[in-house]
């Protein structure tokens, strides 16, 4: 199974530390084995173009996903990037296609589209950005974008041309990223769960926190420690639950409605139920990860993304029990 980590986010560091960290966790996934790292884009975060330069900087085969967001820049200005990384670096990146964002970003920039607008919105600018990738004089006058015998220079590589990867948890998301021929992502049920929903089986890739140790008890004691309770932050969840039109929001927080969950049990929604990230958890031992995450191998997943990494050890730790996972459905 592939995996990218994610870049931590530049709210959470001052700015004298924030490009030694990214640097750092750069150095880590790719230690690990990881194919590259999401960058998360939002109004409150430093420009992810210029965090995936400094990655690219650091490391050899770190491939950035960089999540782009139509509403802040137009599909020239990303092809142009894209071709630009490519001449200057030999390298290439990926997209994570954002269609929406948190309520007040988008209202903050003017943006009243209605949700599966956004997807429609978002498939046009794709379908200009591959276009213009490609090598292609494009011309469109629809709904959303409007351009004439637009043409890319410097030419882009074939062999460097972006995976784009898109959230598929809803409808409109999935008939989008069938359409672009991009990568589905979602954020999984708990594992043995076959829902009969389509809305709420796996993608090929999935979002999900991993921490793994030797014992249940060292990696309970840690998953803890690094997510205590936190009421303020389950307010904030059910503020964000209440004012959100993400489908993958409301469907992670009903499965967490659902649960009644022990302390232990190996998928853990704790973190997103406190506000600290935005994904499941799995928690325990190597092989008790590895078990979970083989059972969403043989529902057709055959890539993570995984959360900011706080350690080092983490990424060593997370990759043992991907390794454990792929190795079980090899024999």
């Amino acid at each position: 199974m592939r995996f990218y980590t994610t870049c931590p986010p530049s709210t959470a560091y001052d700015a004298q530390s924030y490009p030694a960290r990214v640097s750092q966790v750069a150095r880590w996934s790719e230690a690990a084995g990881a194919e590259g790292a999401l960058i998360y884009t939002d109004n409150s975060l430093v420009d992810p173009w210029t965090v995936a330069q400094m990655m690219l900087m650091e490391t050899k085969r770190f491939i950035p996903m960089i999540a782009t967001q139509p509403v802040y820049m137009p599909p020239f200005s990303v092809a142009k990037r894209i071709a630009s990384l490519a001449l200057l670096t030999g390298r290439k990146v990926a997209l994570n296609m954002v269609a929406g964002g948190f309520p007040r970003d988008l209202q903050a920039l003017g943006d009243d589209t209605a949700h599966d607008d956004r997807y429609a919105r978002l498939e046009e600018y794709c379908h200009i950005v591959q276009a213009m990738l490609r090598g292609e004089t494009v011309t469109l006058s629809s709904r959303f974008f409007r351009v004439d015998n637009l043409r890319l220079m410097p030419e882009m590589p074939r062999a460097l041309l972006p995976e784009i990867f898109l959230s598929s948890s809803s409808p409109a998301g999935r008939e989008t990223a069938a359409s672009l021929d991009a990568t589905p992502v979602s954020y999984p049920s708990p594992p043995g769960e076959r829902p009969e929903d389509p809305e709420q089986r796996p993608t090929r890739v999935i979002r999900i926190g991993l921490i793994a140790r030797d014992t249940a008890d060292e990696a309970w004691g840690l998953a803890g420690q690094r997510f205590p309770k936190d009421p303020r932050g389950s307010m904030m969840h059910r503020m964000a639950t209440a004012t959100s039109d993400s489908q993958w929001h409301r469907q992670l927080t009903e499965t967490g409605a659902r649960l009644a969950q022990s302390e232990r049990s190996t998928y853990w929604l704790h973190p997103f139920q406190t506000y600290k990230t935005f994904c499941p958890y799995l928690v325990g031992t190597h092989a008790e990860v590895a078990e979970a995450l083989a059972d969403y191998r043989e529902q057709g997943v055959d890539g993570l993304i995984l959360d900011v990494p706080a350690t080092r050890d983490d990424l060593v730790h997370s990759a043992r029990a991907i390794a454990l996972a792929s190795d079980a459905l090899i024999h």
